[in-house]
């Protein structure tokens, strides 16, 4: 495996202006038996997590990274840690975190686990 930061820093690239300009075009990136976790709703699969990522209520977004951790794991994956800000529609900017876990397959890397919050203050 090449460096964990090129990888990582490659990945996150990817994934965020897919993510911005054509979200049905990340089922590529989710690997069979991916799970999404989103503002806590559980997702398992592919299908269900494109589903989701592209009914999701807004028309425009732009990802903002502010900055990101990579790790690798004890069985050859990668450990992506994302934190930042996100601007959808009108809407004010919100901070976000998102937890990727790559996970090997064959010779390449799909997301196994994607864990994402808004950065919202609750009282």
């Amino acid at each position: 495996m090449s460096s964990p930061e090129v990888i990582g820093k490659q990945f996150v690239a990817a994934f965020y202006q897919t993510f911005d300009t054509n979200r049905a075009g990340l089922a590529p990136l989710y690997g069979q038996g991916a799970m999404l976790s989103y503002e806590g709703e559980l997702f398992s699969g592919q299908e269900a997590i494109v589903q989701k990522l592209t009914s999701l209520p807004f028309q425009t977004i732009v990802h903002q990274v502010t900055t990101h951790d990579f790790h690798l794991t004890v069985d050859g994956g990668l450990l992506v840690t994302v934190v930042g800000q996100l601007k959808a529609d009108s809407d004010p900017i919100h901070g976000f975190t998102e937890v990727f876990y790559l996970k090997q397959v064959g010779d390449g890397l799909f997301v196994f686990n994607d864990i994402f919050r808004l950065a919202l203050h609750h009282q």
